[in-house]
């Protein structure tokens, strides 16, 4: 053998060397196993933000959704379908999110109404001890439950899956007026008959904490830096809740409006939940405009999760303004 036949089978030798790992390499690829997908679930729903020196703490409780045909009683389905599309949501149903306030003063953890409540684990809607949870709110630990009306997502979740208070060490604060009216099972004729399961619904939900309950007048302090604000109408005593530390105030705007993406650009919409419209729309337009002309912070109910921001004056309605999001508080 020559040296020249050497070199050439030591470099064909060196070469099939250099190959044969790529190939194998290639193979494997091809037979190695997919990465796992990313998990379809968000993040945890909970955000926080200041108020002065107050901390505010919204957390996510799902969604619900309904057709849109019927959610608006004095407008043409095809107007409100123009309205949503507006804001890029869908046309056929209505999504309607669910989103609860709490606040921590410093002395006191409060929560503003009380959620959907222990729901079947494929249910949407229903995931704010989770979220709770994931907040490191400890349901234990509220001390006080500020209610703005007793339509079943908003009471519901008094309860825990063994039927006794989710809130055990809480007081329980109603408005007077919601709270007349739904425990005189004499007004159940002079209610609208989708609502009027709402009678017996509260009466099982508020039982746990008799002697806890403390009914307050419009306009009152709950406690200092809390005070009500009357907005009747969606129910005979639904109420807003004005938060204030120093010269900084937010407001929960409960139910003031359903979606403000649909009931605050069109005020005079008349949603089917609403106890009594007329009054609902009067109520929606003093409470937003004053909202607007304040430049106060607002939490809603049904509002885009995480359901704060503000409300700005948009020709005859008004226009939601999510707040800048925030890592920190």
């Amino acid at each position: 053998m020559t040296d020249t036949t050497s070199r050439r089978l030591a470099l064909g030798g060196l070469a099939a060397g250099l190959v044969a790992p790529a190939l194998l390499k290639g193979a494997a690829a091809q037979t190695a196993p997919a990465a796992a997908p990313a998990a379809a679930s968000q993040a945890p729903g909970f955000y926080r933000f200041k108020v002065g020196g107050f901390t505010v703490t919204t957390v996510h409780d799902g969604f619900f959704e309904r057709p849109l045909q019927g959610f608006v009683r004095n407008a043409p389905l095809e107007e409100v379908q123009k309205v949503l599309a507006e804001s890029f949501l869908p046309t056929e149903a209505m999504r309607i999110p669910f989103t609860i306030t709490f606040l921590d003063t410093g002395s006191r953890l409060v929560v503003f109404d009380s959620g959907n409540g222990v729901l079947p684990p494929t249910a949407t809607q229903g995931k704010m001890i989770q979220n709770m949870a994931a907040a490191g709110i400890d349901p234990a630990r509220i001390d006080l439950v500020v209610m703005s009306h007793f339509h079943g997502d908003h009471v519901n979740g008094l309860l825990n899956g063994a039927g006794a208070a989710a809130f055990p060490n809480a007081e329980v604060v109603v408005p007077a007026a919601e709270w007349a009216w739904w425990s005189d099972t004499g007004n159940e004729t002079r209610s609208p008959e989708g609502q009027r399961a709402t009678f017996a619904n509260s009466a099982r939900r508020f039982a746990p904490y008799q002697g806890k309950i403390r009914q307050l007048a419009a306009g009152a302090e709950v406690i200092p830096g809390i005070r009500s604000v009357a907005a009747h109408g969606h129910t005979p005593g639904h109420t807003c809740y004005l938060i204030a530390d120093g010269n900084a105030q937010a407001m929960f705007l409960a139910d003031t409006t359903n979606r403000p993406e649909l009931l605050a650009r069109r005020p005079d919409f008349h949603a089917v939940f609403d106890f009594d419209a007329q009054m609902a729309e009067a109520s929606r337009r003093r409470i937003l405009d004053q909202a607007a002309t304040d430049r106060i912070r607002v939490t809603g109910y049904h509002f885009p999760f995480p359901a704060n921001g503000y409300i700005a004056k948009d020709g005859s309605g008004y226009r939601f303004v999510p707040a800048d999001w925030s890592s920190s508080v």
